[in-house]
């Protein structure tokens, strides 16, 4: 890349940041509403996917095919926003007129719950009262959206390359219905093998990403990695993806939202300190955050220019729900990143942008996720050993069943969408994680068992994955 030296009074260019934001949700939409089933996707909704897009510009979004599965289901707009009026609006605003006479602080907190659950369902009534429409509107200010395998499966841990490249074509098929053509993609938990880029450049896709922080020195992250295939790797930066995710991380700041204390009526009004939540305080610290962020990334890239002698792209992934979900403040966190990088010297690309833009290094990629341990113990040990051999044996007993293409098409399709629903990593990290009781091993179990009664009976099927991959297509499994 060609270099300018910086004129008077202007900040010396440090590199390029590149944010990622990975969306995504398990297929919970006709699978119950509480506390496991629907009520996980509106919250993130509400809480994370709409103040994130209000603020959104210059960075890249995963949409996997999943989410935008549920988002695009019938009646889910409608659902949506009664639940969002009922349950979380009127619940706030309920709980702030009640603390009002006791505790100012503690109204106020509950008060700011409200107002973000208010401007959330404005701006999905602004869209029409359809979900994606935000993500497609968040296009206009430079946000790249980019495409993920159709349910969220590791796919090295998908036992064969014909599963693979359905997961992959269903996923790319959705994604170009709903928003056009790729130019990346996102392996999901970054889940990553020698070989699997020659899948994707079957589909001319350009990049994707990997975190190879377990094998490489620190700073090599920030320059992509040329395949043999083509498509190129850029290497997520955990160290600095650390200084958020992390239990030290920002989120832990103690005037910020505990997410695990909540209210009588779903409220999360108090303090990770104990008391109720400043808005404006916990804002204010979030912003500086922010310049903390946007600093410690400029001393990285600078460093980097300084020991290799060309400029270095960092590439900050995380997920898009950690950001108001998970971390209330969040979506302030991003607004003052976005608003200061230029002050700081760091330049905001798309990953299509920094395609582009570098040139990738030639060196070797190593089998890993982004999971603790940087392998794949997360969904693949003795714990959910039932769930993820499971998985692997639906896969090959339906390939042997459609290998003798015996089975009339609907019913073909059927079983195919059971068994991509048994493949999302989710139940396996649930389960592993002890996160959601039995919900996982029942959520297996039931596409287990759908996919054996789609094969093999005459009944018709169940109603609950209505809109689970509606462009998937069986040619990948017959590729020879």
């Amino acid at each position: 890349m060609s270099e300018r030296v910086p004129e008077r009074g202007e900040v010396e260019r440090a590199g390029a940041l590149a944010i990622v934001l990975h969306s995504h949700m398990p297929y919970v939409e006709g699978f119950g509403t509480w506390p496991f089933g629907e009520e996980w996707l509106f919250d993130a909704f509400l809480r994370s996917y709409a103040p994130v897009l209000e603020v959104a510009e210059r960075l890249t979004l995963t949409v996997t095919p999943v989410l935008a599965d549920q988002l695009e289901a019938p009646g889910v707009g409608e659902r949506l926003a009664a639940f969002g009026r009922r349950y979380r609006l009127a619940a706030s605003e309920e709980e702030a007129a009640e603390a009002a006479g006791s505790d100012p602080g503690l109204a106020a907190a509950f008060a700011d719950e409200a107002e973000r659950y208010s401007s959330s369902l404005a701006r999905l009534e602004e869209c029409g009262g359809e979900p994606l429409e935000l993500f497609r509107r968040a296009r206009e200010r430079g946000v790249e959206l980019a495409a993920s395998a159709a349910t969220h499966a590791v796919l090295p841990l998908v036992a064969t390359d014909a599963v693979r490249r359905l997961q992959i074509d269903a996923g790319l098929r959705s994604h170009r219905r709903r928003f056009g053509q790729p130019t990346g993609f996102w392996l999901p938990e970054c889940g990553y093998e020698p070989g699997l880029e020659r899948l994707l450049a079957e589909h001319g896709l350009g990049w994707f990403c990997v975190d190879q922080s377990a094998y490489e020195e620190d700073l090599d992250a920030l320059a992509p990695v040329r395949t043999e295939a083509g498509p190129v790797a850029f290497t997520i930066d955990w160290t600095a993806i650390e200084w958020l995710w992390s239990w030290q991380g920002y989120p832990s700041d103690p005037l910020h939202s505990d997410f695990h204390r909540r209210s009588p009526r779903g409220g999360r009004p108090w303090s990770i300190a104990g008391a109720p939540r400043d808005p404006a305080a916990s804002r204010a610290r979030a912003r500086e955050q922010a310049r903390e962020f946007l600093a410690s990334a400029a001393q990285r890239l600078r460093k980097f220019h300084a020991r290799r002698g060309r400029e270095g792209l960092l590439v900050f992934a995380v997920d898009t729900e950690l950001l108001g979900h998970w971390w209330w403040e969040g979506p302030h966190w991003l607004a003052e990143v976005l608003a200061g990088a230029q002050a700081e010297g760091l330049e905001l690309l798309t990953l299509g942008e920094a395609l582009e833009r570098f040139e990738p290094d030639e060196r070797p990629l190593r089998r890993g996720t982004w999971g603790e341990g940087k392998d794949f113990s997360t969904w693949d040990a003795p714990e959910v050993a039932d769930l993820a051999w499971g998985a692997r044996r639906l896969e090959l007993h339906l390939l042997a069943r459609l290998g003798g293409r015996g089975v009339e098409s609907a019913r073909a399709l059927r079983a195919a969408r059971e068994l991509l629903a048994a493949q999302a990593s989710d139940w396996t990290f649930l389960d592993k994680r002890k996160q959601a009781g039995d919900y996982p091993y029942q959520r297996a179990t039931t596409h287990a068992r759908n996919l054996f009664e789609a094969l093999d009976s005459r009944r018709p099927p169940a109603p609950e994955l209505r809109n689970l991959a509606p462009d998937l297509h069986l040619a990948p499994l017959f590729r020879s």
